[in-house]
């Protein structure tokens, strides 16, 4: 719509200054031809918008000129308020600061909006963190964030799982990612993801770094992320399901002659799949490697011992 787009016009050139037309015409996806005449409209209704000519040239809003938040709709101001995690803002030491924005916001919007953003506030909550999970103790997390947004080196002790497990890295921290309740700074070179609570010391350089123009911080997790889960399961455990009974991941699958599926599936260690297999009881069969197959045999039979014997222990 096209008040829409004038109003998308107006906050690109408030929030980003001097923009040509062709510029505003690649963001808004629409011909230079329809910036012109977007920009006299804008002119018509009283913005105080001009236009330099030249190399240099563009447009930009007078000094000083701000536009209340009226443009927003009633969907944006609720994602306004839905995306405000105060959890991880105070962990990173800007509780305040959002609170104050959110307050600013608030004000700024039309009594309309304002309702729809209380009542998004008001009926969900975002929580992050799984239910089993201790809060990691991040400490140095203002820190880490700080080096982020100014590019600045840090010396860091680090605490990693292999020996020597204790060591010293050199970091250019690119950008910081929360999962699952728990923080991760990626920093070059390389570059490297490390765990934020296993930084035991932290010591600020002083020396800057040039963060490369074409990082991209959500590409660069995802990918990260397919690399972890493909590393993760390296080894093959053939089993056999009972009827009703799915696996995730399962491949090269076949259903027998009594119902059963026969099934190859990804495993990442004998001790994760013995502790993950458990728990499907009598829905499964495993089948290869052996190792895993005896161990599970072992544990049924302890555990059929114990139980056998529940009687003597209650006292009979």
């Amino acid at each position: 719509m096209k008040s829409s787009r004038l109003v998308s016009v107006l906050l690109l050139l408030q929030t980003r200054g001097r923009m040509t037309a062709a510029q505003l015409a690649e963001e808004l996806e629409v011909s230079v031809r329809t910036i012109y005449r977007d920009v006299e409209a804008l002119g018509a209704a009283g913005i105080p918008v001009y236009g330099d000519a030249g190399h240099a040239g563009g447009y930009r809003l007078l000094d000083g000129y701000r536009t209340r938040l009226t443009g927003l709709t009633a969907d944006e101001a609720e994602a306004l308020f839905l995306a405000g995690a105060p959890g991880p803002a105070a962990q990173l030491g800007l509780g305040s600061v959002l609170a104050a924005a959110q307050l600013k916001v608030r004000a700024a919007l039309p009594p309309e909006l304002r309702g729809h953003a209380d009542r998004i506030s008001g009926r969900f909550h975002l929580d992050a963190p799984g239910w089993y999970a201790d809060a990691d103790d991040t400490p140095h997390l203002p820190a880490v964030a700080d080096a982020v947004w100014n590019s600045r080196t840090l010396h860091v002790l680090y605490r990693r799982w292999r020996e020597p497990t204790d060591v010293e890295r050199r970091l250019e921290p690119y950008g910081l990612v929360l999962k699952a309740g728990r923080w991760y700074v990626v920093a070059g070179p390389g570059p490297r993801t490390f765990r934020v609570d296993q930084i035991l010391q932290l010591a600020d350089t002083g020396e800057e770094f040039a963060r490369p123009d074409d990082f991209d911080l959500a590409g660069y997790w995802a990918a990260y992320q397919r690399d972890f889960h493909d590393r993760l399961r390296t080894g093959r455990a053939l089993v056999r399901l009972a009827p009703g009974v799915t696996l995730d991941r399962t491949a090269d699958h076949r259903t027998e002659d009594d119902g059963w599926t026969r099934a190859t599936v990804p495993i990442e260690s004998v001790d994760h799949a013995h502790a993950d297999f458990l728990r499907l009881g009598t829905g499964i069969e495993v089948l290869e490697p052996l190792e895993l197959r005896e161990r599970i045999a072992r544990t049924v039979a302890e555990l059929a011992e114990r139980y056998g014997n529940s009687r003597t222990h209650s006292g009979d």
